[in-house]
């Protein structure tokens, strides 16, 4: 038969090789958790990018929208002046063509 010692250290070697085997299988669990963890962080990372992205669209859009306002605005307020400018000149005219027959006539 064989030897007691041999025996013990035959299951003293398969006792570290079994182990190794359960060590790297752990290691590969943690690997692989670690991955989908990353995984499904990076997704909710591109998830609230996407979001923000969609809001400062939103808000070039309204700043947008008050931008063309206030120029219409612009708009009408030039028109407004050019009336008021061009019936100060009549008015001007006016009173000059009242002066000048003043003047004749006096």
């Amino acid at each position: 038969m064989v030897s007691r010692p041999i025996v013990l250290v035959f299951l003293l070697v398969v006792l570290i090789i079994t182990s190794q085997f359960e060590w790297k299988q752990q290691l590969v669990n943690e690997l692989e958790s670690t991955a989908r963890s990353q995984k499904h962080i990076s997704n909710r990372e591109e998830l609230i990018k996407d979001k923000i992205i969609l809001s400062q669209e939103k808000m070039i859009q309204k700043l947008n929208d008050f931008i063309q306002n206030l120029q219409q605005q612009l708009l009408q307020c030039r028109g407004n002046n050019k009336t008021v400018h061009s019936s100060g000149a009549s008015l001007t005219s006016y009173i000059s063509d009242i002066r000048r027959q003043h003047m004749m006539d006096d």
